[in-house]
């Protein structure tokens, strides 16, 4: 796969453009607006240069000569390989697919989804070539952290399977694992429940956003808290995969607590947005 083809250049999105780009392929990002196809480019940039700077790649420039950031998905014609990484919502995801599908002109390219927690055959349905749609899940920061997970649904292709395997492990370098194709997956289905725990510790007033994280990283050895996890996956995801979770499950553990859903309301999203559980 060749040409790569990645719709969203939000964080997630600018970071598997990045890593296909780092690894020799040509690569066409699809954005939504000239605002949005700016911040993409301005923030490849700045990701490339500290990179180079910390001797990760040997140029910042030949790397961003690979990536194409433009604002029409028409663009996505000619790619082996399209991934999708927009907004964590089920009915704008499925229009994306249904717009892919006209789109994407070879009837061997693979339809990927970023997804967090979306099941994949609601997004493999709304295309004619469901055999080739599957879920291919990066981990933030992408140039950073090596996990993918594989999820195709009940109508994926093993040589879909293999082929995004192929690119992910072969070509990325990355660690993929094989999901079931419910919604969570593997990593989310457990972290998410923990973080939720970890709000309604808050909301209940048993301990501050300090300690909980303290208690996390001083007792358990974990690397952050999971209050300060969830300002960096950012708090309007954190709520979009419990929601997709409870939804699918109906396990009160999965449910939003309030205080998640009033942040959300009031645009305290997390590192993104300068202010979460805690003030950036």
């Amino acid at each position: 796969m060749k040409n790569v083809g990645v719709v969203g250049c939000g964080l997630m999105g600018a970071g598997i453009a990045e890593v296909s780009a780092r690894a020799g392929k040509d690569v066409v990002v699809a954005e939504s607006s000239p605002a949005a196809v700016a911040a993409g480019i301005k923030r490849l940039e700045t990701s490339l240069r500290r990179a180079e700077e910390r001797g990760r790649i040997t140029s910042a420039a030949e790397v961003l000569a690979r990536i194409t950031v433009v604002e029409s998905l028409d663009a996505l014609a000619d790619r082996d390989l399209v991934v999708e990484a927009i907004v964590e919502d089920e009915k704008t995801k499925v229009e994306l697919f249904r717009q892919l599908d006209a789109v994407v002109s070879s009837p061997d390219a693979i339809l990927a989804s970023n997804t967090s927690s979306i099941p994949i055959m609601k997004l493999a349905v709304a295309t004619q070539r469901p055999t080739h749609v599957l879920g291919v899940h990066f981990f933030n920061p992408v140039p950073v952290l090596s996990l993918v997970e594989l999820v195709p649904s009940l109508l994926t292709a093993p040589d879909t399977t293999e082929r995004a395997r192929s690119f992910v492990e072969g070509d990325l370098g990355k660690h993929a694992i094989d999901c079931q194709d419910r919604a969570g997956f593997v990593v989310n289905a457990l972290l998410i429940p923990f973080i939720l725990s970890a709000i309604r510790m808050l909301e209940s007033g048993f301990a501050t956003a300090e300690d909980i994280d303290q208690g996390l990283v001083q007792g358990a050895a974990h690397p952050q808290g999971p209050l300060a996890l969830a300002d960096l996956i950012g708090l309007d995801t954190t709520k979009a995969v419990a929601e997709s979770l409870y939804q699918e499950f109906r396990e009160q553990l999965y449910a939003p607590p309030p205080l998640l859903a009033r942040m959300v309301e009031a645009g305290l999203l997390g590192r993104k947005t300068g202010r979460g559980f805690y003030t950036y």
